[in-house]
């Protein structure tokens, strides 16, 4: 297998698997990754959440809405422009976000112990710094 053929191989498998990962979560996507963002990056506007994932505007303003009604989220003026606010995690929020991550790892856990040998499953932990790489590669273009 060449690595073009590799690559494609391995954009198929990984978006198979997050999909499926995904489809157990109890929260809609853009929700939980405005909580993500919060969590990983602090505090951010309503557009820095949209360009982050690559959404429009309304689309971000929309599930921080949601999350804001539901005690997710804060708001407070933003500190150099008044037109802005800056969107915080709160302790509710955060502790949605770990719910959910918890669900996702015990779930794929589990699938792991069931599916793969002790062998398999020691090269599938040595695959992982080997991706965290490409990613931190690709990332960096």
């Amino acid at each position: 297998m060449d690595d073009e053929q590799l690559g494609e191989e391995l954009r198929l498998t990984v978006g198979r698997l997050v999909r499926t990962v995904r489809a157990a979560d109890t929260m809609p996507p853009g929700e939980a990754a405005v909580l993500g963002h919060l969590d990983r990056d602090g505090p951010l506007t309503t557009a820095d959440i949209a360009q982050r994932r690559g959404v429009s505007h309304q689309a971000a303003a929309r599930a921080v809405r949601d999350l804001a009604g539901r005690g997710l989220v804060r708001t407070e003026a933003h500190p150099h422009d008044g037109r802005k606010l800056l969107l915080h995690l709160t302790p509710a929020g955060s502790e949605r976000l770990a719910e959910e991550r918890r669900r996702r790892a015990d779930w794929l856990g589990t699938a792991i112990t069931q599916a793969l040998t002790p062998a398999e499953r020691s090269a599938l932990a040595g695959a992982l710094p080997l991706l965290a790489r490409l990613d931190a590669h690709l990332r960096a273009r």
